[in-house]
């Protein structure tokens, strides 16, 4: 068994090169939100997962083995709702609104421009259909949203540069 306990977020700051020789590991949600576990890569290597706890490990993310192997996370399809706005009852804001209802219910949710994601959820489901948005069961990958709270993960850091105001609120 391999142990891993070292995750690069998407990879950051290794060669292309090396990612392309990196073996795969296809991961549902469930099993990304777990620091510790055991799993099969795409070589056949059984890796023995062993992150800081709290760790959300993410589609594009690199887990580095104490071997110095590398192995690419895949984001697994699953069984997921799409939510999207009805276009003769609304706008692509009205995601917005779907977005503030789940929020409430403090339900991960997977946010784009066009689309938002949920894991099955019947009630949820009846609840925004009656709003009229439009609610399919699909099978894709699964990347909801980090808490704006949650000391888990990892951070997507990134540059503002100047541009005129202090981001201490």
């Amino acid at each position: 068994m391999i142990q891993i306990s070292k995750c690069l977020p998407q990879g950051r700051g290794l060669a292309k090169a090396m990612l392309a020789r990196a073996s795969e590991v296809v991961l549902d949600w469930d099993v990304r939100q777990k620091s510790r576990f055991e799993t099969t890569d795409s070589t056949g290597r059984i890796l023995g997962i062993f992150l800081p706890r709290g760790t959300t490990i993410r589609g594009g993310d690199v887990l580095v083995g104490a071997d110095g192997s590398m192995i690419r996370v895949i984001a697994a399809p699953q069984s997921v709702l799409k939510i999207t706005h009805c276009t003769q009852h609304g706008t692509p804001f009205d995601l917005i609104r779907a977005a503030y209802h789940l929020g409430n219910r403090h339900v991960p949710i997977e946010l784009k421009p066009d689309h938002l994601k949920i894991e099955p959820d019947h009630v949820l489901a009846e609840m925004l259909r009656a709003m009229h948005f439009i609610v399919n069961a699909v099978d894709e990958s699964f990347e909801p949203e980090s808490g704006a709270y949650s000391s888990g993960g990892h951070a997507h850091g990134h540059d503002h540069g100047d541009h005129g105001h202090d981001h201490a609120h």
